[in-house]
């Protein structure tokens, strides 16, 4: 049993000290996995990757009912937890886009040089979640390769399966959610 392991397992049972002890352990693997994913980021993202690892380890750590099976599994909970602030986060930027509530001010385009959120994004978790009903597993891979920056191989061992059935699984995800968002970009066109 690894340290992490221990320490989740003890954290599971209640331990408010072992809490303590884990962030140490992960963080630095946390963080080169914040990082990974923040570098795909647009230019001029106000979420930095430090703020992404602490967030996520807060909501991991004092969430309830944590029920972690060791290593593998903390760290598919910290690639959906980093996924949701991001998602959450785009979410909120395209509300203030779209005006939060302001006044109505007729400006020129000339007077703006903001950059909006990643509808990308947005689109991409909501055909990530048609996926999941369709194939979880599909898109476990998919949230920890996107949302986490986790290899191909790692994201395998988190799952259980072969680097080959990983292969066919990320194959078929992107063409999925290619069409699906595709789909969406039609529907949204007309």
């Amino acid at each position: 049993m690894t340290d992490v392991t221990r320490i989740l397992n003890a954290i599971e049972q209640g331990d408010a000290h072992a809490a303590d002890e884990l962030l140490p352990l992960i963080y630095e693997e946390l963080r080169l996995l914040a990082a990974q994913k923040m570098s795909r980021e647009r230019p001029g993202q106000t979420l930095q990757a430090t703020a992404l690892v602490h967030e996520a380890y807060i909501r991991l750590v004092g969430a309830e009912g944590k029920d972690w099976k060791g290593r593998t599994h903390f760290f598919a909970a910290a690639a959906e937890a980093m996924r949701r602030i991001l998602i959450e986060n785009a979410r909120r930027k395209r509300r203030l886009k779209r005006g939060g509530g302001q006044d109505r001010v007729e400006m020129q385009a000339s007077d703006l040089a903001i950059e909006g959120p990643s509808d990308d994004l947005i689109a991409l978790d909501e055909a990530l979640s048609k996926l999941a009903q369709e194939e979880p597993k599909v898109a476990d891979l998919v949230k920890m390769r996107y949302f986490a920056g986790l290899t191909l191989e790692q994201s395998a061992e988190i799952l259980g399966i072969t680097r080959r059935t990983a292969d066919r699984y990320w194959a078929y995800a992107r063409a999925w959610l290619h069409k699906e968002i595709a789909k969406g970009d039609t529907a949204g066109a007309q």
